[in-house]
């Protein structure tokens, strides 16, 4: 499940393996053996990829499917902007 999440996440980004190596400091092997599920990350790079893609490490864990939006500096009425959009896309 993670290796899964991982690569759908970098390529919703539109991030080859080498720039999401490159975002986390670390090699184009690490992310493909995170992606093939040959090795798993350690837990301060679990936090590290989760952060960098503003989801929670139990989304990139497969316990949880809830998405997050990182709305820090919109104000009020922008999140309720956001807010309308998606409930508009929900219906």
């Amino acid at each position: 499940m993670l290796g899964e999440r991982i690569k759908n996440l970098r390529m919703n980004k539109s991030l080859s393996q080498v720039d999401l190596a490159k975002c986390l400091c670390v090699t184009k092997q690490s992310v493909s053996n995170w992606e093939n599920e040959n090795i798993m990350p350690s837990i301060e790079m679990l936090i590290k990829i989760a952060n960098y893609f503003s989801v929670s490490t139990d989304y990139l864990l497969g316990l949880s499917e809830k998405h997050t939006l990182n709305t820090d500096g919109l104000s009020d009425l922008q999140i309720s902007h956001i807010q309308t959009i998606i409930d508009d896309i929900l219906q």
